[in-house]
C-alpha cells in the first residue's frame, strides 16, 4: 500500500479521499488546534500539530509520496480587494520537504490564482528529477454541486501519465439537502435580501438544477451571502446546515465535527474536496503499482 506524509492537512478532507483510494497516511500535520481534533477524532492520531517551518525533514516518517495543501488565502484573486494578495512562503519549506526526502512522487494543491506568482510555480514545478505534470482547473463541480477550482501539481520520479477526473453525473444540490437541517437564521439575511448590503446573496435554488458557489471558511460570519431556496423558511431561503456544507465538499456523514459550528464551516471551507484527494489517490497508487 503506497504511504503519504500529509502537510497542511487541516481536518483531514483531502485525507479522507487519499484514503478511500487506498492510500496509507503515515503521517499528518496541522498548525490549527481545532482540525488537528477533528482530525484525530475522525481519522487518527496520527496527525501532529505543529509549525511546519520548524519541523526537520529527516525526523519525519519515512513515505513514498508527499501531499502539500498549504493555505491558498494570500494566493487567492478574491485577496486583491483586500490588498492582501502577496502569496507566501510556505512553499519554500514545501520545497525544502522535498529536496531533503526526494519522495517518489509529490502532490501540491491551491487555488488557481497561485498561477500568478511565477516563483512559487517555478519551485513547485520545476525540481531535477521529477517528471511534473500541471493540471487547472480541477473542478469541483465534475463530482459535486460545489463550484471550485484547484490547482493541481502532481511530480513523479519516473514517467507517468497521469489521468484527468472523468467526467461523472454529479451529486445533484437537492441530494445534499437535509430533511430537518438545523440552521439559525441571522438578521443579516433579510437586510442582505432587501439591498441593506452592497451585494445581493447567491441563491441555489435545487429545483431549478442549481449548484452552490465555493464553501468558504468564513460562512459561519457571512451566512447571508451564500443562501439555498427553501419554502419552508422566512423569505423562502435559509443558510446551509454544518452538514449540508461537509457534504457540498463530498464529506461523508460518518465524519463529525465535534468542536463547534463555527469551527466546522472553518474547517470544511479550508478542506479540499475529498473526491479531489481520491482521484490523486487512485492515480498514485497506479503509479506505484
Amino acid at each position: 500500500m503506497p504511504t503519504v506524509n500529509s502537510y497542511f492537512c487541516g481536518a483531514g478532507l483531502m485525507d479522507i479521499g487519499l484514503l478511500a483510494a487506498g492510500i496509507k497516511i503515515n503521517q499528518a500535520f496541522e498548525l490549527d488546534g481545532d482540525a488537528c481534533e477533528t482530525y484525530r477524532h475522525n481519522l487518527g492520531d496520527h496527525v501532529t500539530q505543529c509549525d511546519i517551518t520548524q519541523q526537520l525533514v529527516l525526523e519525519q516518517a519515512e513515505c513514498d509520496g508527499m501531499v502539500f495543501t498549504y493555505p491558498c488565502t494570500k494566493y487567492s484573486s478574491i485577496a486583491d480587494i483586500r490588498g492582501t494578495r502577496t502569496g507566501d512562503e510556505l512553499f519554500l519549506h514545501a520545497l525544502r520537504h522535498l529536496a531533503l526526502a526526494r519522495p517518489e512522487f509529490y502532490v501540491v494543491e491551491n487555488v488557481p490564482g497561485m498561477r500568478a506568482f511565477p516563483v512559487v510555480m517555478e519551485a513547485m514545478s520545476r525540481l531535477p528529477d521529477y517528471y511534473v505534470q500541471v493540471f487547472c482547473p480541477i473542478k469541483s463541480c465534475t463530482w459535486l454541486p460545489q463550484r471550485r477550482d484547484r490547482l493541481i501539481i502532481i511530480g513523479t520520479r519516473r514517467p507517468f501519465r497521469v489521468r484527468a477526473p472523468e467526467s461523472t453525473r454529479p451529486v445533484p444540490l437537492a441530494d445534499i439537502l437535509e430533511d430537518e437541517p438545523r440552521v439559525t437564521l441571522p438578521k443579516a439575511i433579510k437586510t442582505r435580501m432587501t439591498g441593506g448590503y452592497r451585494d445581493l446573496p447567491i441563491i441555489s435554488d435545487p429545483e431549478r438544477g442549481d449548484i452552490a458557489p465555493t464553501c468558504v471558511a468564513h460562512y459561519a460570519k457571512d451566512k447571508s451571502t451564500r443562501l439555498v431556496a427553501d419554502k419552508r423558511f422566512p423569505l423562502g431561503v435559509r443558510p446551509y446546515s454544518v452538514r449540508e456544507y461537509a457534504r457540498l465538499q463530498g464529506v461523508p456523514d460518518w465524519f463529525q465535527f465535534p468542536i463547534s459550528d463555527t469551527a466546522a464551516y472553518r474547517q470544511i471551507g479550508n478542506g479540499v474536496s475529498t473526491p479531489v484527494g481520491e482521484w490523486v489517490g487512485r492515480e498514485m497508487k497506479r503509479y506505484m503499482a
